[in-house]
């Protein structure tokens, strides 16, 4: 493969990929266009892009279709899809067909900047991850929590406890991908939180500020404080101590038909 450019923005309208390009030129990053996902694909199929940016609906293949074909592709790169169409449900079906990120338009250079950071960062893990599996000569698995254990792409997770309540945290893939953490912002107890939509926001000392979007939907009893004044205990343990909350799931036995199990890839 030859290589053409740092990131492919596929989208059908000139002033969004004007946009990304202007965003990513700020990185130093060069960027290549297509105005569908059908000459987006055969441009991933010769070149060796670093990431590629979707729009969610493109003329003739949407960008869950155009996903599909990338895997059927055997391609190896992160995909961040973004959309004039931000739903819940949206969203977690993005990140559950493949997307490393979901940014919803009309998006400000931090949302994408911090987009395009972890998705850069996390195909680095991974990569380093496959290629240290490959010289010992086996791959290797991400922890688990415990039995039980669901994810939101590669965003959040939630382990369902015997009481009904569950404990949802921050995935360690998407801990790993963020630069030193600075600061995290939580919700309050008692306060409502919706499956695909924010439930918690860390900011790095890079500047940026990377969105926590929640596996579940329900009601918060009880929030870890103790990440409040220690960041290290999410950045050491994203999986036991460091949970975000504790919740009462409104709606447990529909949305989790809308999880993954942690187990199945990253």
């Amino acid at each position: 493969m030859k290589k053409k450019a740092d990131i492919l923005i596929v989208d059908d309208e000139q002033v969004v990929i004007d946009a990304v390009t202007k965003i990513c030129s700020s990185l130093g990053l060069s960027v290549d266009a297509s105005t569908d996902a059908h000459s987006g694909l055969e441009k991933i199929r010769s070149s060796d892009y670093r990431l590629v940016i979707c729009d969610v609906m493109l003329p003739e293949m949407d960008a869950f279709q155009f996903l599909k074909r990338v895997t059927e592709a055997h391609v190896s790169v992160p995909v961040i899809l973004i959309t004039g169409y931000s739903t819940a449900e949206n969203a977690v079906k993005s990140l559950n067909s493949g997307a490393t990120a979901y940014v919803a338009k009309p998006f400000t250079e931090n949302e994408l900047l911090s987009a395009i950071h972890r998705a850069m960062r996390l195909a680095e893990i991974l990569r380093a991850e496959t290629e240290t599996g490959r010289k010992s000569g086996q791959a290797k698995r991400p922890p688990v929590p415990m039995p039980g254990t669901y994810r939101l792409g590669n965003i959040s997770w939630v382990v369902l406890e015997p009481t009904g309540t569950g404990r949802i945290g921050a995935a360690e893939m998407f801990v790993k991908s963020i630069s030193t953490l600075r600061e995290i912002e939580l919700f309050q107890d008692d306060d409502e939180i919706l499956q695909g939509s924010l439930c918690a926001r860390i900011q790095s000392d890079d500047g940026l500020s990377h969105d926590v979007l929640s596996p579940l939907s329900g009601r918060i009893i009880q929030s870890n404080k103790e990440l409040l004044t220690n960041l290290k205990i999410l950045e050491h343990d994203p999986h036991v101590q460091g949970w975000l909350y504790r919740i009462i799931p409104s709606a447990m036995e529909y949305e989790v038909r809308n999880l993954l199990p942690y187990s199945e890839g990253r």
